[in-house]
């Protein structure tokens, strides 16, 4: 079954797939910026699009282009600046 998530008034999207190999969404963010909580180890892919992204752990902005995937631990923060519609894959840690 496919699962329909939006957040922030509907600038982010995401379909939820729950598959032999763990949770998985793909989505898309509108231009703005966010911030985003995590309860288990996520990786990101960025299909379409660029990120910029703040993690406080390091306390810098860093920027994922198409192609490109970071991983976010669990139980922490991020944000992310979005400057053009951005489609994205998010793998979850399965437990």
């Amino acid at each position: 079954m496919v699962e329909v998530n939006e957040y922030f008034d509907g600038n982010v999207k995401s379909l939820v797939v729950n598959s032999n190999k763990g949770k998985r969404t793909v989505g898309v963010m509108m231009p703005g910026e966010y911030e985003f909580n995590t309860t288990t180890k996520e990786t990101m892919t960025v299909v379409s699009g660029e990120l910029s992204v703040y993690f406080a752990e390091e306390g810098e902005w860093e920027e994922f282009g198409e192609g490109a995937s970071f991983d976010v631990p669990a139980n922490s923060k991020f944000k992310a600046k979005v400057m053009q519609d951005t489609a994205y894959l998010c793998e979850y840690e399965q437990k």
